[in-house]
């Protein structure tokens, strides 16, 4: 299995007592580093530097250049209530497109699963409107570059953080060719991500959950409306929203998933998959959980794929 990350991730630097902190870096790294303990090989590559031409396929080329020049020589820009700058924000964050873009080339070429280790996360990032923590929507620009580039007639994105995607969701409402399917929890912020949101040519599904809801509840969810639905799509690449603040020890919400949840998730979404699937982290915030639940879903992810 592929795994593409870089150093310049730990360049995103957030105020003290900020979620999304350097720190997830070190528990990402302890996930992954017990999927090859455990046996399993991972294909380490570099992530690398986005083209600003990558951005522009979801983003208005003056969003891009307005969020470039508002990184800060030091300390930080804030963009909205959570979502800060620091000076190696731009570069973090066009290594995670980098990243995605990468991973799908790799994927549509030779087949196989990859998972891109980037930070800041993407899938708040609205078409011209930094939020959640997000500054570029980086799975919604991977859909568009298997479409655009590698011309792939049908793609899909399943998105499993526990808050709705609603940047991704915004950026691929008008793409009739690409499916956005998501989890979430409700209510939840950012309050977007109801069934009756269907996107412009019916290409949108929403499925909440309640909060409290389990692992039992979610695969039940997942079985009965997400999982056909990708299937009936016939895509020919998965992109995966993986964000794994699902976990029952997550302090930024209520859904009471465990690890042994996401395995469960990465075996069925390999599956109607058909094999190729890209996925990126997004959410998880307690760092012991994240370890956990990385290991679990790359570890299973590796295992399909070997």
């Amino acid at each position: 299995m592929l795994v593409f990350a870089h150093a310049d991730a730990e360049g995103h630097v957030t105020p003290p007592g900020h979620p999304e902190r350097v720190e997830r870096l070190a528990a990402l790294k302890a996930g992954l580093l017990a999927v090859e303990q455990g046996g399993l090989a991972l294909d380490r590559r570099e992530a690398p530097l986005a083209l600003r031409d990558e951005v522009l396929r979801c983003h208005p080329a003056a969003y891009h250049d307005r969020l470039l020049a508002a990184v800060p020589a030091k300390g930080w820009a804030q963009l909205d209530g959570d979502t800060f700058l620091s000076p190696g924000s731009y570069a973090a964050a066009m290594r995670s497109v980098g990243g995605v873009c990468a991973a799908v080339d790799a994927v549509v070429a030779g087949g196989g699963a990859a998972f891109v280790a980037g930070r800041p996360p993407g899938h708040h990032a609205e078409t011209a409107r930094a939020m959640g923590f997000c500054l570029f929507g980086s799975v919604a620009i991977g859909a568009k570059r298997a479409l655009e580039a590698h011309g792939l007639s049908r793609v899909a994105v399943v998105d499993f953080d526990v808050h709705h995607g609603n940047g991704s969701q915004d950026l691929l409402w008008d793409e009739g060719r690409c499916l956005f399917a998501s989890s979430h929890q409700m209510p939840l912020y950012p309050g977007t991500g109801r069934p009756e949101e269907k996107g412009a040519h019916g290409q949108v599904l929403n499925v909440p959950l309640r909060g409290g809801s389990d692992g039992r509840v979610m695969r039940a969810a997942y079985e009965r409306l997400i999982l056909p639905a990708v299937a009936d799509w016939k895509p020919d690449l998965l992109l995966v929203s993986a964000g794994f603040d699902a976990h029952r020890a997550d302090p930024l919400a209520g859904l009471e998933w465990e690890a042994e949840d996401f395995a469960w998730l990465a075996a069925r979404l390999f599956e109607v998959s058909g094999g190729r699937v890209v996925s990126s982290l997004e959410g998880g915030y307690d760092l012991d959980a994240l370890a956990a639940s990385v290991a679990a879903y790359v570890g299973e992810m590796a295992r399909l794929s070997a």
